[in-house]
């Protein structure tokens, strides 16, 4: 299991870019970046950003073990759930105390989905029959989505809101990974169609609405904040990984500078992303935060 925002599986926090963006159809949109990754760690995957800044995500010690991590500035908090032999954390609520979620790997190699708060870790087991779950978001009323695997290695996503659990099953996908939500309730998913092929969709509670990046060979959603920005890590036809943001009804795509491998992970509601990249090819990846505007 790795928290790797990236869906195909760096210290000096004071250096920042500024470029341009573009995409079809969008008027240009700055995007500011600054390197932010866990201080001594071998890689960096960051999932998450609240409104203060304070990021989540995992991390990769010098011993190769892989551990989840709350980041403020240069404070590290490392997150290793108790029951896990490796833990990782998705994503952190927007506002008010801190609520972390993610997955550890248990004894027996399954991914087990948690929430920590104030220093105590909860199983997110999933629904009745699951063999395998993530939680991949939750917004500040407490409500969480994710995704788990059946008995029969399919996979759906998931609401969990209270007690209750809700399958979310996009029509006519084959796996369904339901990513993040925000405080009006709408989620954000991406999904593998019968070709193999990764689409993005929205969801009202009601309707499934898709929305892939133009000109993308695949396109994942991974987050959303209460405007309804979405972030994306989207693939081109040559396989390459990129950045993408839903602003204002249009698609801006871009890559820390210089960067081979780009994805853009979580979404607060003060116009900061959290993602990751690698500087060479196959090279270690690091996080960053983007401002835009």
């Amino acid at each position: 299991m790795g928290n790797c925002k990236s869906i195909l599986c760096g210290l000096g926090l004071g250096l920042a870019f500024a470029v341009q963006a573009t995409a079809a159809d969008a008027p240009k949109l700055a995007f500011k970046f600054t390197a932010n990754s866990v201080p001594g760690a071998l890689q960096t995957f960051p999932g998450g950003v609240n409104n203060k800044g304070v990021t989540v995500g995992q991390y990769q010690d010098q011993n190769s073990g892989l551990h989840g991590y709350i980041l403020k500035g240069k404070n590290v908090i490392t997150l290793d759930d108790p029951n896990g032999t490796s833990t990782g954390a998705n994503n952190l609520n927007p506002s008010g105390a801190i609520r972390v979620v993610g997955a550890y790997v248990n004894s027996s190699g399954a991914s087990v989905g948690f929430l920590y708060k104030s220093g105590e870790y909860t199983d997110i087991p999933g629904p009745t029959g699951a063999i395998g779950t993530t939680a991949a978001g939750i917004n500040d009323s407490g409500a969480i989505v994710g995704y788990y695997a059946d008995s029969a290695g399919i996979t759906h996503g998931f609401l969990l809101a209270g007690e209750t659990y809700t399958t979310l099953d996009v029509p006519g996908a084959i796996a369904t990974y339901a990513t993040g939500i925000n405080k009006k309730g709408t989620i954000v998913l991406y999904w593998m169609d019968s070709s193999g092929v990764l689409n993005s969709s929205v969801y009202n509670g009601t309707t499934y609405n898709t929305i892939n990046v133009p000109k993308a060979s695949g396109s994942a959603a991974l987050d959303l904040n209460t405007a309804g920005d979405v972030t994306y890590e989207w693939m081109d036809p040559s396989g390459a990984a990129h950045g993408a943001l839903l602003h204002g009804g249009k698609y801006y795509k871009f890559d820390f500078p210089k960067a081979k491998y780009t994805y853009a992970g979580g979404i607060n509601d003060k116009h900061t992303i959290a993602g990751g990249y690698e500087a060479t090819s196959e090279g270690p990846f690091q996080g960053f935060n983007a401002t835009y505007k």
